[in-house]
């Protein structure tokens, strides 16, 4: 079914929305929980939440690209189960591995100005983003948006891990330098 047409089908409340968004992007969003929270309950538990937020979200919500409306609602509710999980031990696994290597050109965000400034920091690094080489890109959101291992990203693109390690590096590089250039503390 065409996205528009499940859309259609979340705004005319018709619950076979949830059905046709599940046969259609299932496997995706059971994809990226997986990957952040290693855990198949988890990630279950994680694109049923999905579904429920997308219902809730639409309407008022008419999402342009349903896939990445999804996407990005199944990452979030994982980081939240990810962070619940790991408070109070020390955290281990790609999201945290992820989450160190991207901490030497990304500050904090609680000590960013509140919600508009994590906003607009998101806005410039997705116009940093735009400014790669798609495969530099698309390594670098596989391994910090979809929380890949280096290994999976290497298979991926049929590098050796030493090349996406590289790629990783040098594109972590230039968002530190594109970010200070946008005026951001790092």
């Amino acid at each position: 079914m065409e996205d528009t047409a499940i859309i259609g089908l979340y705004w005319d409340r018709d619950e076979r929305a949830i059905h046709e968004t599940d046969v259609k992007y299932g496997a995706y969003c059971h994809t990226i929980a997986y990957h952040i929270l290693e855990n198949q309950e988890d990630s279950e538990e994680c694109v049923n939440d999905t579904w429920l937020r997308a219902w809730n979200s639409m309407p008022p919500q008419r999402p342009s690209y349903l896939r990445l409306f999804l996407g990005k609602i199944t990452r979030n509710l994982s980081l939240d189960i990810w962070k619940n999980k790991q408070a109070g031990k020390r955290g281990g696994g790609e999201l945290a591995l992820a989450l160190d290597e991207l901490a030497e050109c990304v500050a904090d965000t609680k000590d960013v100005e509140g919600e508009l400034q994590a906003k607009e920091l998101a806005r410039t690094i997705d116009r940093f983003l735009h400014t790669l080489p798609e495969r530099e890109r698309t390594v670098f959101l596989q391994r910090y948006f979809y929380m890949y291992s280096t290994g999976e990203v290497a298979k991926l693109h049929q590098l050796r891990e030493n090349h996406v390690l590289v790629i990783l590096s040098r594109t972590r590089k230039k968002l530190a330098a594109y970010l200070r250039k946008e005026g951001w503390t790092i």
